[in-house]
């Protein structure tokens, strides 16, 4: 192996939270939100990792053992045949952790970027994307962290193919967040192996529904294009806060509503006006009064500098 230089400019990277398997989209849509996980990082004096943690779970962030952005970064560099320089990040993070927010998806894109970057590798944008979502396993959650807005996703030949809508989509997002967090593996362990014709036909027609309504910014269509019969209903017993928000879809200023990702956070789109009214709706529903509930906008994708 050859080693990397140390005189490597830093590099200051900012790359949004995200909301996968959008509605019906199962492992297909995902809406990058205004939730940031911000990372400067520079070659180590010292000749190890470290860790400077703000924000939200800024502990758990902090641990250099079994970091997902380090792991990544020294396993692409790794694999280009080249030794990993140590490095020093200052990290702020904004997304919730284990709340179905894409905080893995932005740890895997931080971390193969870092690797382009440290690691001189050369890769284009399609390359350092393709990466990332070969190492989450589905396209979702990386292309709406890596182009921003509502991404569509798929893997054609081995090479995932997206298309982004960024424009003009001027609507709030809310993110209810319950107490307890959930794994993604043990989220998607709940999905049966099969489905029946008549779901699965529902699940394609909300699907283009729901794509049509972002491409035409049409909110009026969101209650009916979010509707699923392919994951959340699987998953209700494991985010209670689902079954409650639900109903809430298409009045009162509340346009859709669906779990976030593998939840247990539920995402709810709204109109920019009557907010107050629309949060104290949220936690009548949750019937929980202290019931965190995020505000935020869709973002645009990763940034690096």
């Amino acid at each position: 192996m050859s080693s990397v230089t140390s005189a490597i400019a830093p590099l200051h990277l900012r790359l949004p939270a995200t909301s996968a398997n959008l509605g019906p989209g199962f492992d297909s849509l995902g809406l990058a939100m205004a939730l940031y996980l911000t990372i400067d990082a520079s070659i180590a004096e010292t000749g190890a990792f470290s860790i400077e943690a703000t924000g939200r779970n800024a502990d758990l962030c902090s641990a250099v053992e079994n970091n997902l952005i380090l792991t990544t970064y020294v396993d692409v560099v790794a694999n280009a045949g080249k030794l990993a320089s140590r490095l020093d990040l200052r990290l702020h993070n904004e997304i919730p952790l284990g709340m179905g927010c894409g905080s893995s998806a932005a740890a895997l894109v931080a971390g193969v970027m870092l690797a382009n970057h440290f690691g001189q590798l050369g890769w284009n944008d399609d390359q350092v994307m393709e990466e990332a979502c070969r190492r989450e396993g589905h396209p979702d959650n990386v292309a709406a962290c890596f182009l921003g807005g509502m991404t569509v996703s798929s893997v054609f030949r081995n090479h995932v193919k997206t298309a982004a809508y960024r424009n003009n989509l001027n609507w709030n997002l809310l993110l209810a967040l319950p107490s307890a967090t959930l794994s993604t593996s043990k989220a998607r362990a709940l999905l049966p192996d099969r489905y029946s014709r008549a779901d699965a036909v529902a699940n394609i027609q909300s699907t283009a529904l729901l794509v049509s309504a972002f491409a035409l910014q049409r909110g009026d269509l969101l209650a009916a294009a979010m509707q699923d019969r392919i994951h959340q209903p699987y998953r209700k017993e494991v985010c209670p806060l689902l079954p409650r928000l639900l109903p809430l879809a298409g009045s009162e200023g509340i346009l859709g509503v669906a779990l976030s990702g593998a939840g247990p956070s539920v995402l709810l789109i709204g109109e920019r006006q009557g907010l107050e009214a629309q949060l104290a709706r949220i936690r009548e529903a949750a019937d929980d009064p202290a019931l965190e509930i995020v505000q935020t906008a869709i973002a645009g994708g990763a940034e690096s500098r």
